[in-house]
């Protein structure tokens, strides 16, 4: 199954927060399900805190299939995933959740899938979400709006992937400081399948993303691919132009004709507050562009690694 001189067929990638519990039922699942390939197992570790990487250590320890990465703070689940893909060494890197929501048994048929019908990325997708449902209905709100900013985004993308492997060591290279895989391979291909996968519920713990992360990652990707706030800013601002040019030629012409004698003061206030308003919105969404481009200026690295079980041998 391992041999340190030959490539591997697959590498599984699995980013890992706070998830000390699954980790070796995961881990022996997906060793029974690939055992008829070469892999290996990276397991990147997002500084969770909780006992996790203790785990890792001794499963890299006991495992040669097994490779344990840390990093050297929380940096989110895309920089964590990117991380062990660039240390990936497999023709194929497939990418598995740490909660045994997905079933690893459905790997080999994502695979299968990639390599008989010539795919570059094979999606693992689900008919039915165990999600609670607020979380269903704000996924599904996301989606909406990454396919407004991405059109060629696969919007039934998941977390559980096979990626042709040297496509996946190329996401290291994108330097955004709000990374997105999905929307980054929907840059590099556009030769995507998916295969029909069961969502399994949750045995242990709860979701780490709350409503606040899942809004707040789902605005910086949205501006980060889309310039359509800006192209919306725009318009607002030509489309209140207008009308208060309008305005303005009619308060004249009324003044001129004697029709108006005194601008009343409840309209004045309405034009100050709308306008008003429209200036302070047009403001905030150059302020969240030019964030982004001081974020993208100051060069800070998409992850750092503080630990690695086979230390020397790094990209």
């Amino acid at each position: 199954m391992y041999y340190a001189n030959k490539q591997p067929l697959l590498t599984i990638v699995v980013p890992v927060y706070r998830s000390r519990d699954t980790l070796e039922e995961l881990v022996r699942r997906i060793m029974t399900a690939c055992h008829e390939n070469h892999i290996e197992i990276v397991m990147v570790e997002d500084c969770g805190r909780d006992g996790s990487w203790d785990v890792i250590e001794a499963l890299a320890a006991r495992e040669p299939v097994v490779r344990g990465i840390r990093l050297s703070r929380n940096f989110g689940q895309h920089a964590a995933t990117i991380c062990g893909m660039a240390f990936a060494r497999g023709q194929w890197v497939a990418t598995i959740d740490d909660d045994l929501e997905q079933p690893p048994e459905k790997l080999p048929d994502l695979l299968r899938k990639a390599r008989q019908e010539g795919h570059d990325l094979v999606y693992g997708v689900y008919p039915d979400r165990t999600h609670a449902t607020w979380r269903n209905i704000t996924s599904h709100a996301a989606r909406m709006l990454f396919k407004l900013a991405i059109p060629t985004l696969n919007d039934a993308y998941t977390s559980m992937r096979v990626i042709r492997g040297d496509l996946a060591r190329e996401l290291k290279r994108f330097e955004s400081p709000f990374p997105f895989i999905d929307g980054y391979l929907s840059w590099l291909t556009s030769r995507c399948a998916c295969v029909p996968v069961n969502h399994q519920p949750r045995r242990l713990g709860s979701s780490n993303y709350t409503f606040g992360k899942l809004f707040s990652h789902t605005l910086n990707i949205f501006v980060s691919f889309s310039d359509a706030p800006l192209k919306l800013a725009s318009n607002a601002g030509l489309f209140f132009s207008l009308i208060g040019l309008s305005a303005l030629a009619v308060i004249l012409i009324g003044r001129l004709m004697g029709a108006i004698t005194a601008v009343g003061y409840a309209s004045v206030m309405a034009a100050i507050l709308a306008v008003g308003g429209i200036q302070l919105l047009v403001l905030g969404i150059f302020g969240e562009y030019i964030g982004r481009i001081n974020f993208k200026t100051s060069r800070k690295p998409l992850y750092l690694v503080a630990h690695d079980t086979q230390a020397g041998e790094r990209p």
